[in-house]
């Protein structure tokens, strides 16, 4: 179950995400694009600690510790998921070579943004709440397990009267 504040942002993001292309868009692109963040918040060395994997601490890892507590305060079960697939990153950004993570980068971001721009005809959300930056992860993994379902009607339409 849901709690009402995470409900009400997901209804908010939803808003911005009606058209069923733009949200497929989002489902493909919003995993690649939460993976190239990573890696590249990989890239940025912070201190030397070497009980840590690697001896670093990573700009990534501190983004994980407090992407974890937001995703973990609105919703425990769906938080987990998304902060695992984060940790997973980390590794697998290692793994891959530059070119392949700004490959990444531009591709996920001209997927999520032709989605908006050719099928949505609206700006994405997180132009105008960065908070969204973090509630679409959350969002496509609560549709994914069906914690979270579409609204009968779009968002702010009103109910008609019959």
């Amino acid at each position: 179950m849901l709690t009402p504040h995470t409900r009400a942002l997901f209804d908010e993001y939803v808003s911005s995400h009606q058209h069923p292309t733009n949200r497929l868009t989002h489902k493909i692109a919003i995993p690649v694009i939460v993976l190239h963040a990573v890696a590249m918040l990989d890239w940025v060395r912070l201190v030397e600690v070497p009980a840590l994997p690697g001896g670093v601490l990573t700009l990534a890892m501190v983004a994980w510790v407090f992407s974890t507590a937001w995703y973990l305060r609105a919703d425990p079960k769906l938080g987990a998921l998304v902060s695992a697939f984060m940790l997973l990153c980390i590794p697998l950004g290692r793994l891959l070579p530059v070119w392949a993570v700004i490959a990444l980068a531009v591709g996920g971001w001209l997927i999520q943004l032709a989605g908006h721009a050719v099928w949505e005809k609206k700006s994405p959300s997180l132009f105008t709440n960065l908070v969204h930056a973090l509630v679409g992860p959350l969002f496509f993994v609560a549709l994914l397990s069906g914690a979270y379902a579409l609204p009968e009607r779009p968002v702010g339409t009103p109910q008609t009267v019959p």
